[in-house]
């Protein structure tokens, strides 16, 4: 492998002050997760307390592990993230089935994923039965998710992106939703009246799940290993990007301890644990309608925009990673070809688009085939994501041994104990994801293991 450039002759310009990074911060991790993996953490587990602590818990230790990532982006800072820092810990080898397994597992599972979320609360205002009839109408989330993901892909080969302005008025959106949860919460104890629970609800099995519950409650928390690349262009190189994953992280839990706080309130566990779309739910039950359609259009705005900039990012690994393998030979042919060209009248790769467009759409399938949708694509994307997880919170063990003269303006405290806390943490819940296997995360491990055979060939 070639020597890695001097960080220091290709760190980005700090321009950035900590109010900047607190909202890109927020941004990047408040999503539409929030509004649908909620009932799966209620389902897994016996009690509010237990609720609220899982929900404190996964604040805190992406906080840990947001602290290891902030001194790689300071001492490496790369616009390739987790994939640099995996190539100069492990290799080339490592980088690029990194960079396969975004293709083909985390960044179209979460456009898949962020679709059902779409389509289970789009489908609660908008029937399709009397058109479809109840049979087919059964599909609507299904249908909604793949129709959306074919609009956005057929949008972006035309050039059209979404732009930075709107994605921080997303989130200002989103907090704006889990704001109003709070209100609504708020009303309803004005009102005195009690948690709704669903209408004959089967009895809980009584078994607690704590693994699969931080399974869930760490989909919702992430995009902070994105927010912590940050460090390069803070102002205050050493203390800066510590204060706004501080701040933003306090934030976003706060807000999720409100929202979850909202849903218990208005439905209870039982109700929260059954519910399809639960924020609709509860504004349905204190503001009627009115209420339902604001919150709903809310969460579709939501899926919609960070869909658009999954896909816009996606892409362009792709053509990178395909960019980098056909330079190694390692990827050659008419697929090759294609992957690794830039249209430049348009200014985008039109093939990385389009094929992470048909690889979601595909996934979209998968889900509705197993009838699991939403939950179908955790399975499927969580123990890629814990691995790679897992093995870039080691790269801090590894890069301190094997470049420990490159500048570092940010180093994790109490190191080495809090970077193998998080190993320690995200290999857990890749082990937990694989002790509740289903058909989803079979699929996920198998697809990397063809990656692994394909693109990453043995030495001669």
């Amino acid at each position: 492998m070639t020597p890695p450039p001097n960080p220091a002759a290709s760190a980005p310009e700090r321009h950035l002050q900590v109010r900047h990074a607190v909202s890109v911060c927020v941004g990047m991790v408040i999503g539409a997760g929030i509004f649908k993996t909620s009932p799966m953490v209620a389902s897994s587990l016996a009690s509010d307390q237990a609720l609220y602590l899982a929900w404190a818990l996964g604040g805190l230790l992406s906080f840990i592990g947001a602290l290891c990532f902030a001194e790689l982006a300071a001492a490496f800072p790369h616009a390739g993230g987790d994939y640099h820092f995996l190539r100069l810990a492990f290799g080339q080898r490592t980088g690029f089935l990194f960079a396969w397994s975004r293709f083909a597992v985390i960044h179209t599972g979460s456009m898949a994923l962020l679709a059902f979320v779409f389509g289970d609360y789009f489908s609660q205002v908008v029937r399709l039965d009397p058109w479809l009839g109840p049979a087919l109408g059964a599909y609507a989330p299904a249908l909604f998710a793949a129709a959306v993901i074919v609009a956005l892909t057929l949008l972006n080969l035309r050039g059209v992106h979404v732009g930075l302005g709107t994605q921080v008025g997303l989130m200002l959106l989103v907090i704006g939703g889990l704001l109003a949860l709070g209100v609504a919460a708020a009303w309803l104890m004005l009102q005195g009246l009690p948690p709704a629970t669903p209408t004959a609800a089967p009895e809980r099995a009584g078994q607690v799940e704590i693994g699969t519950a931080f399974v869930f409650v760490f989909l919702a928390y992430g995009g902070w290993s994105d927010a912590a690349t940050l460090s390069a262009e803070m102002r205050d190189g050493r203390r800066g990007i510590v204060h706004a994953l501080m701040l933003g992280l306090a934030t976003v839990t706060l807000l999720y301890l409100l929202a979850n706080f909202a849903y218990l309130r208005g439905l209870g566990l039982e109700g929260l644990a059954h519910s399809q779309a639960p924020a609709a739910e509860l504004m349905r039950l204190a503001f009627g309608a009115p209420g339902e359609l604001l919150i709903v259009a809310a969460v579709a705005l939501t899926s919609i925009t960070v869909m658009n900039a999954t896909l816009i990012a996606g892409a362009r690994t792709t053509w990178a990673a395909a960019r980098d393998l056909q330079q190694a030979q390692w990827l050659g042919g008419g697929l090759g070809a294609r992957l690794a060209r830039w249209d430049l009248s348009r200014g985008i790769p039109p093939a990385a688009i389009a094929a992470i467009g048909t690889v979601a759409v595909a996934l979209v399938g998968l889900g509705t085939v197993t009838r699991g949708g939403f939950s179908t694509m955790v399975d499927y994307l969580s123990p890629v994501y814990w691995g790679f997880l897992t093995l870039s919170a080691a790269s801090v063990l590894v890069l301190r041994r094997r470049l420990p003269q490159a500048p570092r303006p940010f180093k994790v405290p109490l190191y080495p104990w809090l970077p193998l806390l998080f190993c320690g943490c995200s290999g857990y819940l890749l082990v937990s994801s694989l002790l509740y296997v289903k058909a989803g995360a079979l699929v996920g491990v198998a697809v990397l293991a063809v990656g692994a055979m394909v693109l990453v060939p043995r030495r001669r």
